[in-house]
């Protein structure tokens, strides 16, 4: 809670047992799109140990989750899929099965704790194909049969830089929907296989920056916004990287895009926060912290680990006491309804 308001965070991913993610593996070590053993037979039956995990174990890893998002104030976490599992580059006949079975994973975890999580599905993209109609289904299956708030996208799912631009009419099917279905769309890099940065342990952190900066440029000089007025896009991380220009200059984007663009607070340098908090002004960010992920390093002066960011937003003395309940609580349950309902 934050001044007696609960704190809304549009940034989690996923938590299971490291066994559970062996299903991904057997789908790609056998090269068969097998039914995922969390969704329901005819009968109404699951059976969650098919993955080798039994639910007990699945509970376990969300009690834990809980736990660590309980010790830094969040009330109620968008959860989605862990971007560098997602897999993209897979062959695509796999892709539907092994999105399916994620899918499952997070609707779980929003079934154990209807109050603490609510569900961002993952979309079986495929760069190659002509649009983005063949994620529909499952979109209408998250949101609908699953009550998910949100889908993720990536940018560039294959993550070899072949996916279309995301102002290019590729997208144009998904966003009609996401604007129809009333949810937003959450653009978080996922797999880096770009030879050049092969030696950089974590690589898919480099393209999660790359990417997400890219369609951040892209949406925010384009018609997209246009086209769809009310689609609400969140760029995880800030927006990958931050603009070298003044405000002014016409490499940024001089459009008034506050109904639609924001950016979440997910950056663990304060210094780097802080220039984007500025940068993107106030009132587009939301508060995310990714927790628990990559952010469990400790600051050396105040023991707290980096993801633990109520208290370093609180603590920058340039926003407001309104500002910062807008980060914390107006603008994540305006940008996904769903967090305000939980």
């Amino acid at each position: 809670m934050y001044n007696n308001l609960k704190v809304l965070d549009v940034h989690g991913h996923v938590s299971v047992p490291l066994s559970a993610m062996g299903w991904l593996a057997m789908i790609l070590g056998s090269n068969t799109a097998l039914p995922s053993p969390l969704e329901p037979t005819p009968e109404g039956i699951t059976n969650p140990t098919l993955s080798g995990v039994t639910e007990e174990e699945y509970r376990s890893a969300v009690e834990r989750h809980v736990s660590y998002i309980d010790e830094r104030q969040i009330d109620v976490q968008l959860i989605g899929p862990r971007p560098f599992l997602m897999f993209g580059w897979m062959e695509a006949h796999l892709i539907p099965a092994a999105t399916r079975y994620v899918n499952d994973m997070i609707h779980q975890q929003c079934s154990f704790f209807p109050d603490r999580f609510v569900g961002a599905c993952q979309l079986p993209q495929l760069a190659h194909a002509p649009d983005t109609t063949h994620c529909l289904d499952e979109l209408e299956r998250c949101v609908g049969d699953l009550g998910f708030g949100a889908t993720y996208v990536s940018p560039d799912p294959e993550g070899r830089r072949t996916s279309p631009g995301m102002h290019e009419p590729y997208w144009y099917p998904l966003y009609a929907k996401c604007q129809e279905l009333d949810i937003p769309i959450i653009v978080h890099g996922s797999n880096c296989l770009d030879p050049r940065l092969s030696v950089v342990p974590h690589n898919y952190q480099l393209g999660f920056v790359v990417e997400q900066y890219l369609a951040t440029q892209l949406l925010s000089h384009s018609d997209v916004f246009d086209r769809f007025p009310d689609l609400r896009v969140l760029v995880c991380h800030c927006g990958g990287a931050l603009d070298r220009w003044i405000a002014t200059d016409p490499h940024v984007s001089q459009k008034n895009l506050a109904r639609n663009l924001f950016f979440d607070t997910c950056a663990h340098d304060i210094d780097f926060l802080s220039a984007a908090i500025r940068q993107r002004t106030p009132q587009r960010m939301a508060f995310g912290t990714e927790a628990p992920g990559s952010g469990g390093t400790r600051r050396p002066d105040t023991g707290r680990t980096v993801d633990d960011l109520v208290p370093v937003i609180d603590s920058l003395g340039f926003l407001t006491s309104d500002e910062k309940i807008a980060i914390f609580n107006t603008t994540p349950g305006l940008i996904v309804p769903a967090l305000a309902k939980a």
